[in-house]
């Protein structure tokens, strides 16, 4: 049989680019190696979430004491928090599979290769079965990249994301490798379930890519509740349990390496005109690559590596694809990013530094989240932040960068201000119901 498109890759891009064609009467053949909903479904985003979530109900009943509440002998069960985990992954994964249950949509099994391509037609073999497709969609995510450290390799106190979220037993100690936001998240993880936390981080601080400002306040309070956080620290060899970073040895009973991810081109070694830019496929706005027929969405592509951006570059190709009128594309400045910490940070658009570096003069506008009535009421002891940067000649809101609980719940609306070109007179007409820590953006303008 022919198809109207193969897909390479199950997660959040794939199976929503076959739900949308297949929806759309096309006849498309899905391929994964491992489960459905990829990297961020099973071995990412939702079981780190799940265990977080377990782990801060843990932390809060601890400390309930500040809203008078008191919880005496309070215990957690980790090994009943991993198998709760299992079973929302599980739950999520039939929901996949049940959305892409339709005649013209076919789910295949296994380790797909391109054997061959022409403008008219990209041949794949998988499991011995040859598959012919008109257009290929790749969607190969990445995975976790193994820096060239001495001792890291074959070392069993060495884990990576996956090697962690799979452990049925907490360690009784932990290095955490790499200060970014899978970093941080475990951090947060081990720390509330009482498991003492080193962090290491080469660059000059944690989460190097978001607000200085709203970093700045996580790093403080971390470092006050006992992580030991360091910065401008390079790892120069592993031994076993033992870390050497400038020059001073660290020692835990494992090690967590979470220094960022790769594409994952496997499989792909056919389409060598495939146009790459440091190890990642090159697209256009519409996700189309170099080759006529190709497209490629999800971290495959180096862009953002987050699921909803692997999602709406799906949603693009697919509407490109089918010549879907008007053409979209999508608006990279108004993605939002969550890190699931505790304060959690929400951010969107751009910073005070990116606008200098783009030679954009700003208005910097600033309040603490205890301005939000709803925030003082459930935040004992949190003062959080809200920074908005305002474009000082025509008022469109350019980024907004919150910390403070839950602000991951209303970032979209931020998101969607800079989106659609809001000046803060517009989105001051925005009305955010009362009480909610969502007023903040309201009283910031």
């Amino acid at each position: 049989m022919k198809y109207f498109l193969a897909i390479i890759g199950g997660g959040p891009a794939g199976y929503v680019a076959a739900e949308k064609a297949s929806k759309a009467g096309k006849d498309v053949v899905l391929f994964e190696q491992n489960a459905l909903g990829g990297t961020c479904l099973n071995v990412g985003c939702i079981p780190t979430k799940s265990l977080l979530y377990g782990a801060k109900q843990y932390y809060n009943a601890a400390h309930a004491q500040k809203y008078g509440v008191t919880a005496e002998n309070v215990t957690f069960d980790f090994a009943a928090m991993q198998k709760r985990k299992t079973i929302v992954v599980r739950k999520l994964v039939a929901g996949i599979k049940q959305r892409l249950n339709n005649e013209h949509c076919t789910l295949v099994s296994g380790f797909a290769k391109v054997e061959s391509r022409t403008d008219e037609l990209v041949t794949i073999t998988c499991n011995g079965e040859t598959y012919e497709a008109e257009n290929l969609m790749i969607c190969t995510g990445s995975t976790n990249f193994v820096p060239p450290i001495p001792g890291i390799k074959d070392n069993p106190a060495v884990w990576d994301s996956t090697d962690a979220l799979a452990a049925t037993e907490l360690p009784k100690s932990i290095i955490i490798v790499g200060g970014g936001v899978i970093g941080m998240e475990f951090a947060t993880l081990y720390h509330e379930l009482g498991v003492p936390v080193t962090v290491i981080e080469a660059l000059p601080s944690i989460l190097p890519n978001l607000d200085p400002e709203v970093v700045a306040i996580l790093a403080d309070k971390y470092r006050k509740a006992g992580i030991n956080i360091l910065t401008e620290t390079k790892v120069e060899s592993i031994d076993g349990g033992k870390v050497t970073a400038n020059g001073v040895a660290y020692e835990a009973e494992k090690i967590l390496v979470s220094v960022g991810r790769r594409a994952n081109l496997n499989g792909l070694e056919a389409l060598n005109e495939l146009e790459l830019n440091r190890g990642a496929i090159v697209i256009d706005d519409f996700c189309k690559t170099n080759l006529p027929n190709v497209f490629a969405c999800g971290d495959v592509t180096g862009k953002i590596m987050l699921a909803h951006v692997a999602s709406r570059q799906a949603e693009v190709a697919i509407g490109r694809m089918l010549k879907q009128i008007p053409l979209q594309r999508i608006a990279y400045n108004a993605i939002p990013s969550v890190v699931y910490t505790n304060p959690e940070i929400a951010s969107v658009g751009i910073t005070e530094a990116q606008a200098a570096d783009m030679k954009i003069e700003t208005e910097v506008r600033k309040l603490p989240m205890t301005f939000s009535g709803r925030f003082m009421a459930e935040n004992e002891g949190e003062t959080g932040l809200c920074k908005m940067i305002i474009d000082a000649k025509t008022q469109m809101v350019l980024g907004v960068h919150m910390i403070g609980n839950p602000c991951s719940e209303f970032v979209s609306a931020a998101s969607f201000a800079v989106r659609m070109g809001y000046t803060t007179a517009e989105f001051q007409q925005v009305v955010f119901p009362h009480p909610t820590v969502s007023e903040i953006l309201h009283e910031i303008i």
